[in-house]
């Protein structure tokens, strides 16, 4: 029944295909695939160490996620979609990575960031900890925090940032530089009284306490206020206004420890655009009081996109001789899944995209280290049979056998249960496309959960190469301080120093032997000069 439906579907592809007319000849697939295969034998190692590394992280960008953005990156530009070229295509150097935590099949942010930031896998909900921290409990806390690789280039001598779009306090940039038994501590007004009783401190206040970071962009306002403080931007909004009890003003603090430096707190896009790279030494810019708005619903006007926060934050990185460690998320991917809603989640992809093409543009291969891949994925689904170049957003022209049509995009759980007398909604007449649609799950949640399959991992540049294979996921972060010489593995660094040592060696011998040559020859016409004056004499 199966196989004549599809048989049937084909049959109507074949009057309706947006293929192209080369494509129905097989030179067309054969030439592409041969220049492929010689660009691919055309590769060479690149062992250099890295100077710079520019780490692209996708929250929640699986494979269905990165694939179907692909599709809607294609026809975002009128073209049919599954043929187009993603920058993250062009990454030669792909992997995978396993995203389980200690404690859960199923990982959370927090317990990915801590493996492919510092190197350790560990229990759901905590930050910057092992395994032998409790969600929680603070007391288990101390004694059991692991530093990440944001400070390990800080202790290298390099610069280093994190640009996200969403707070600054959120799970993926806060496990590069606090330590938290909770992921949810983000001001002391979110911490219970026995955490600080016990000496636990709030992610908000580690932001300025661990690591001393030059660039620092995303949202969070609120938490970084006292308690009641209006809003520069949503004065009357008292959901946007400061949480903390402490009465600390830590961008007042921030501000006050960068006296005699060039430092810069921006909170709109105006100020942020007056912002010099050349003569920035900091950057600490909030444009929201909590995350950022989705890229479909931004206001050009007051925030930038993460296409210029990411290269303001090169810009002003990259002036440093020893080089720099970024930190770039975009992490509304996630959050746009867990809301069941494709069409924000695929347009955050692609303006991800975007920005790690900048990342490219504004550095050298030779010296930078550009991984790209996701900490996780979600239970999103890419299905039935759609013809090509049919809108991702768009339904299968295969219903379903009640009879009713079904979206291509759908998720095993979320809020987009709706079934109602034993019946789905009929879609036939609505508009999957929108922003605002949230796609059909299987199973009733609040929020779409987090899914378990491996997750994509690509990689360019100094040693890219390391990055292949099936690999845990706390590998990562191993494997790029390696390639830069920071932490405490500096066996590349010596290597190339080994290297250096024996080509000087090398070139002094040839100059040496090629000088005693010199000398021969010289001597030799001395000689001719000699005998040929003897003669005419």
């Amino acid at each position: 029944m199966e196989l004549t439906r599809v048989a049937i579907l084909a049959l109507l592809a074949f009057g309706s295909s947006s293929a192209k007319v080369e494509e129905e000849n097989p030179e067309f697939w054969r030439s592409q695939a041969q220049k492929t295969l010689q660009s691919v034998l055309d590769r060479k190692l690149n062992t250099n160490v890295a100077k710079n590394i520019l780490f692209f992280l996708g929250d929640g960008m699986g494979i269905t996620t990165y694939t179907a953005a692909r599709i809607l990156k294609g026809q975002l530009q009128n073209q049919t979609g599954e043929e187009t070229v993603m920058t993250m295509d062009t990454f030669p150097n792909v992997g995978l990575a396993k995203t389980y935590s200690v404690d859960f099949q199923i990982p959370d942010s927090a317990a990915t960031a801590t493996a492919y930031l510092c190197g350790v896998k560990t229990n759901l909900n905590v930050i910057g900890v092992s395994a032998a921290a409790r969600n929680g409990v603070c007391k288990s806390q101390k004694g059991n925090e692991v530093t990440s690789i944001l400070k390990w280039a800080k202790d290298a001598g390099k610069s280093v940032g994190i640009v996200t779009t969403t707070r600054v306090q959120h799970a993926t940039p806060a496990t590069s530089y606090a330590h938290s038994a909770s992921r949810k501590w983000y001001s002391d007004a979110d911490m219970p009284d026995a955490a600080k009783r016990d000496g636990c401190t709030d992610i908000a206040s580690q932001l300025l306490k661990n690591t001393d970071i030059d660039v620092i962009i995303g949202g969070g306002r609120k938490y970084m206020t006292p308690k009641g403080t209006k809003d520069p931007e949503y004065p009357r909004d008292y959901s946007s206004r400061g949480k903390r009890k402490d009465g600390r003003n830590l961008i007042n603090e921030w501000q006050s420890m960068k006296i005699g430096k060039v430092a810069h707190y921006v909170w709109n896009k105006t100020d942020f655009d007056a912002v010099d790279p050349e003569t920035t030494d900091y950057l600490m810019a909030l444009f929201e009081p909590g995350d950022l708005r989705f890229e479909a619903e931004r206001d050009p006007n007051m925030d930038p996109s993460i296409v210029e926060t990411t290269e303001k934050a090169i810009r002003i990185l990259q002036k440093n001789p020893k080089g720099f460690f970024l930190l770039v998320e975009g992490g509304r991917i996630d959050q746009a899944h867990h809301a069941g809603r494709a069409f924000m989640a695929l347009h955050e992809t692609v303006a991800f995209d975007y920005a790690i093409a900048k990342g490219l543009e504004l550095t050298k291969e030779q010296e930078t280290l550009t991984i790209v891949m996701a900490d996780h994925s979600h239970p999103v689904t890419f299905n039935g049979y759609p013809f090509r170049g049919q809108s991702i957003l768009g339904k299968s022209p295969l219903w379903a056998t009640d009879m009713l049509p079904y979206t291509t995009l759908m998720y095993g759980n979320g809020p987009g249960h709706k079934i109602t007398n034993g019946k789905r909604p009929d879609i036939r007449n609505v508009n999957t496309k929108t922003k605002d649609y949230v796609q059909l799950s299987a199973v009733p949640t609040e929020s779409a959960t987090h899914s378990g399959e491996d997750v994509a991992v690509l990689a360019r540049g100094p040693m890219g190469h390391l990055f292949q294979g099936v690999q845990e996921q706390n590998y990562i972060a191993h494997a790029m301080a390696y390639a830069a010489c920071v932490g405490a593995d500096q066996r590349h660094c010596q290597g190339q120093t080994e290297a250096s040592v024996l080509h000087s060696t090398f070139t002094n011998d040839r100059n040496a032997a090629g000088v005693a040559r010199g000398s021969v020859a010289l001597l030799g016409s001395l000689l001719s000069v000699l005998l040929a004056l003897a003669v005419l004499v």
